[in-house]
């Protein structure tokens, strides 16, 4: 078949040049006519001194000589009038009525010889369907493969080691899309470790545009590319076999249904509670923001302790929010962790670090992140305002401790990652610095920082 062939079958300029002999020569037969009849109207003119006679072509009358009224006394005898206009004569002659003839039965005879060799084709091919769609998932998996080889190449991916296991660990993990959006060496990796017993889920906070959703989806994603073969962007990775991955991430409504964003939001999380097994990785960013504060806090506490009771589910569970409250879990629910993602305050600038680092966040940063998103100033001064006057207010509220408990689940022992000022002074001493971006080197200093101040 022709690359370039028309919409339609019986068009013709269907099969290409050198397939069939019989529809090449009917194709040189009907140009060949056609190439006769353009140099007919040269030869015509300087036969008969008509200036303007003109050969042309209509499916009614077929090929014509077309003379005007004022050279009327030059047209020879041979010329049989074949059609009267207001201001012209057309004509044909014996020889153009015979080329016509050779060329219009030419183009008849290919567009029919085509479109029978067109059917016998598909005939054919039909005949080879099941060959042919074998053919076409083999090389679409070798395509596959080949694409997924080419980028562990190009971008550094390393082989994952997949095992029958509940632990997640990833070493410096990185998200394979924003990676490459970035500026070389920009992305901070980042490490993750789940499990079912003390790191069954981890609590994240942190500003917005910080670096949570992010965090998240990148280790879902390496999951997932972990289980279809791939390799994986991380210096390391250990992932204990997943059934199914499930998310509840960003806010959309379905109007023609008649469901609120928050409506989508828990039918969403229902579907996790009631389909999820412990081989599952939930990934839940913001749950309950739709509904009023006590309501929301409420519904993401009830949520993670049946997430986190492993008679009841126990899944591994990534968990990003803003109600700090529930940072307060990590002291009653047995595997529950808090990260957050690294901030750096100078004067009255946030720097986001993006380095996920152990510990709850007690600040949002929401009127910073209004600022850098465009909010006129005359509105986050305000918001400054009313927050510092709030801030003041004695608006206690009950402790999450305070609620009631369930039953305690078994306890465990944190390692402390915190070294001594001696270690601190040895690992800079052999950090080189001719290799570290200025990121790395902020995200490296501030890590020292907190190790001294905490030790």
């Amino acid at each position: 078949v022709d690359p370039g062939a028309p919409a339609g079958v019986r068009d013709g300029g269907i099969i290409r040049a050198g397939y069939d002999a019989q529809i090449d020569a009917l194709r040189d037969a009907a140009a060949g006519g056609k190439k006769w009849i353009s140099e007919l109207e040269a030869e015509e003119r300087e036969a008969t001194g008509i200036k303007n006679l003109r050969v042309g072509f209509n499916k009614v009358f077929g090929y014509y000589i077309e003379v005007t009224k004022s050279y009327y006394d030059k047209v020879p005898y041979r010329y049989v009038r074949k059609q009267t206009l207001a201001n012209s004569e057309r004509y044909i002659t014996q020889e153009l009525k015979e080329m016509e003839e050779t060329v219009l039965g030419a183009e008849d005879k290919l567009v029919r010889l085509e479109y029978r060799v067109f059917s016998d084709l598909r005939e054919h091919v039909e005949g080879q369907t099941r060959r042919i769609q074998r053919t076409a998932q083999v090389v679409a998996q070798l395509d596959t493969l080949l694409s997924l080889a080419a980028c562990a190449l190009e971008y550094g991916y390393v082989r994952p080691e997949l095992d029958e296991s509940l632990e997640i660990r990833i070493e410096q993990g990185r998200h394979p899309v924003v990676e490459r959006v970035l500026k070389r060496g920009m992305f901070v990796p980042n490490d993750v470790v789940l499990d079912t017993k003390d790191n069954r889920m981890l609590i994240i906070t942190g500003p917005n545009m910080s670096g949570k959703s992010t965090y998240m989806r990148q280790t879902a994603l390496i999951v997932i590319m972990a289980h279809i073969g791939s390799f994986v962007p991380a210096k390391s990775a250990r992932i204990g076999r997943v059934d199914r991955v499930f998310t509840r991430i960003g806010a959309t409504d379905d109007l023609a249904s008649g469901q609120s964003t928050f409506m989508v939001e828990m039918a969403e999380v229902a579907a996790i509670l009631n389909n999820a097994t412990v081989r599952s990785l939930i990934v839940l960013d913001e749950i309950g923001r739709g509904t009023s504060t006590f309501d929301g806090l409420s519904i993401a506490w009830a949520v993670l302790e049946y997430i986190c009771d492993p008679e009841k589910l126990g899944a591994r569970t990534l968990f990003s929010t803003h109600y700090h409250e529930l940072t307060e879990l990590e002291n009653t629910l047995a595997g529950v962790k808090n990260y957050r993602v690294a901030v750096k305050e100078v004067g009255d600038e946030v720097v986001f670090l993006r380095r996920i680092t152990r510990g709850g966040s007690d600040k949002s940063f929401g009127i910073h992140v209004a600022a850098i998103s465009g909010i006129p100033q005359e509105v986050t001064q305000r918001a400054k305002e009313i927050l510092s006057h709030l801030e003041q207010v004695d608006m206690r509220q009950s402790s999450l401790m305070d609620a009631p408990k369930q039953p305690d689940g078994e306890g465990f022992e944190q390692v402390s990652l915190l070294g001594t000022p001696a270690e601190v002074a040895r690992e800079i001493r052999e950090l080189d610095l001719e290799v570290t971006t200025p990121i790395e080197a902020l995200n490296i200093l501030h890590g020292y920082q907190q190790r001294l101040n905490e030790t």
